[in-house]
C-alpha cells in the first residue's frame, strides 16, 4: 500500500506531499488542483511502461506542464504590497514525482536537455532515479540510484555494482533493467507500479462502445473506456462475487437486475426493471444508468489491483446515486488500495462517513495548491535525491 505521494513543480502542485491510507479522498473547489493531482499519479505510473516521456508531450512539454509561479512568493507580496515577479532561479528546473510505499520508495526526477542541435532537443530529460527501501529515503536504506546515464545496484553484501553506464535520457530504469538476478526490487516494484488501475470519464453517448454488442471473452479487468462493460459484469457473475453485483444493482437501482445476452457470442447488456414488461438493453438506458453500470464493473472486478484510482466518477449521475456509489467504492477499498478524485457533496459525505477515509482538502493559495489544514495533518517526511 503506499502511504505518501509527492509531487513538486507540477502544474500548481509546487510542492505537495500526501499522506496515503486504505481509502483516499481528495477534494476541493474547482481550480484547487485536483485534476493535478489524478494527472501526476498517472504520469508517475506511465514510467513502468516507458511512457513518462511521450505523456509529457501530450501535455505540451516540460515547459508547459511546470510550476508557472515565481521561486519563491515573499511575504510582502502576499500582503499586497508588490506585485508577483520573476527572480534569478536558485535551483535547477526540475519536476520531480515519488512515492513510499509499504515496502519500497521511489522517486524521478525530470529535468530540461542541454542545448543541441538535435530535433528532440525539448525532449526532457531523467536526471535522476532512486529506489530505497522504507518510508524515507536516507543513504542506508538507498538500493537502487540512477544519475544520469548511470544507473547502479546495491548488493546483499552492501556493495555497489554498475548496472549501465549509458542508460539513455528518455528511459526509465524501470523498463530498462528490472531484473530479477540483479535487481529484482526493480521487478517488483515495475510490476506494482503496472497493476495500478485508472478509471476517467467513461463514454455514455449514443455511439459510446458500452451501448455496443461486443464480442465477449473472459474480462476481469474492464477497459478504460468501458467497451467490454456487458463481458466484465458476466466475469463477475461467473468467478466474482456474483452477490455484490446482484446487491449493488439492487442498491442503485431498487427492485432492478441485470443479465447479459449472448447471442454467438455477441454479448449485450440487459437490464431487468420493476414495472417494465421487458428488459432494456445498454442502448435504451440513460446516461446515469449506464455510467453507474460501468462502475459495478470496474470496482467488482474479480481481479483487484493495488490502486485504483477514480476521477470525478459522480460524472453524469443524479445526487441520488452517490450514496449508494460511495458504498460501492468503500467496498472496493476492502480489497484494493483507493484514491477517488471529486467535488460532489453527496459522494464526499458518504466516502467521509467510512472510519478510515483519508479525506484531502485542496485549496489555491496565490496560484500554489495547498492541503488544508496541513499543520493538523500527520504529513510524512520525505526527501529527494540530489542531482
Amino acid at each position: 500500500m503506499l502511504t505518501t505521494l509527492a509531487i513538486a513543480n507540477y502544474r500548481s502542485l509546487r510542492n505537495v506531499i500526501i499522506p496515503l491510507q486504505r481509502l483516499n479522498l481528495i477534494t476541493g473547489p474547482n481550480g484547487s488542483g485536483k485534476s493535478n493531482v489524478y494527472r501526476a499519479l498517472r504520469l508517475l505510473a506511465e514510467t513502468a511502461q516507458g511512457g513518462v516521456i511521450p505523456s509529457l508531450a501530450r501535455e505540451g512539454g516540460l515547459q508547459s506542464t511546470l510550476w508557472a509561479g515565481p521561486e519563491n512568493i515573499g511575504s510582502s507580496v502576499k500582503r499586497g504590497q508588490n506585485k508577483v515577479e520573476g527572480t534569478v532561479r536558485k535551483e535547477r528546473t526540475n519536476l520531480r514525482l515519488g512515492f513510499a510505499s509499504d515496502d519500497f520508495g521511489y522517486a524521478i526526477d525530470l529535468g530540461l536537455p542541454e542545448p543541441s542541435r538535435s530535433a528532440f532537443a525539448l525532449d526532457p530529460e531523467i536526471k535522476t532515479e532512486t529506489v530505497w527501501a522504507g518510508a524515507l529515503l536516507r543513504p542506508a536504506a538507498l538500493l537502487i540510484d540512477r544519475h544520469g546515464p548511470m544507473v547502479r545496484s546495491k548488493g546483499e553484501d552492501g556493495e555497489w555494482q554498475v548496472l549501465a553506464y549509458q542508460l539513455s535520457s528518455f528511459d526509465s530504469m524501470l523498463t530498462q533493467f528490472a531484473d530479477p538476478k540483479n535487481a529484482p526490487e526493480l521487478l517488483r516494484l515495475r510490476e506494482q507500479i503496472r497493476s495500478w488501475r485508472f478509471y476517467d470519464h467513461f463514454r455514455t453517448d449514443s455511439q459510446a462502445p458500452a451501448r455496443l454488442p461486443q464480442i465477449g471473452t473472459h474480462t476481469p479487468i474492464l477497459a478504460n473506456d468501458g467497451a467490454d462493460m456487458a463481458a466484465a459484469l458476466q466475469t463477475i457473475q461467473e468467478i466474482g462475487d456474483a452477490d455484490a453485483l446482484a446487491d449493488a444493482v439492487n442498491d442503485a437501482f431498487p427492485g432492478s437486475s441485470i443479465s447479459v445476452l449472448n447471442t454467438e457470442g455477441s454479448f449485450e447488456i440487459a437490464m431487468h426493471q420493476h414495472g417494465l414488461l421487458r428488459p432494456l438493453k445498454a442502448a435504451e438506458l440513460s446516461d446515469g444508468t449506464l455510467r453507474y453500470l460501468l462502475w459495478i464493473a470496474a470496482l467488482l472486478t474479480p481481479r483487484p489491483p493495488e490502486l485504483l484510482v477514480l476521477n470525478e466518477p459522480e460524472t453524469s449521475l443524479h445526487p441520488d446515486l452517490l450514496p449508494a456509489l460511495g458504498r460501492l467504492i468503500a467496498s472496493a477499498a476492502e480489497r484494493s488500495q483507493v484514491l477517488v478524485v471529486t467535488h460532489a457533496a453527496h459522494l464526499i459525505a458518504s466516502l467521509e462517513e467510512q472510519q478510515d477515509c483519508n479525506s484531502i482538502t485542496l485549496e489555491k493559495d496565490f496560484g500554489e495548491t495547498k492541503i488544508v489544514g496541513a499543520e493538523r495533518l500527520d504529513i510524512p517526511l520525505w526527501r529527494w535525491a540530489s542531482r
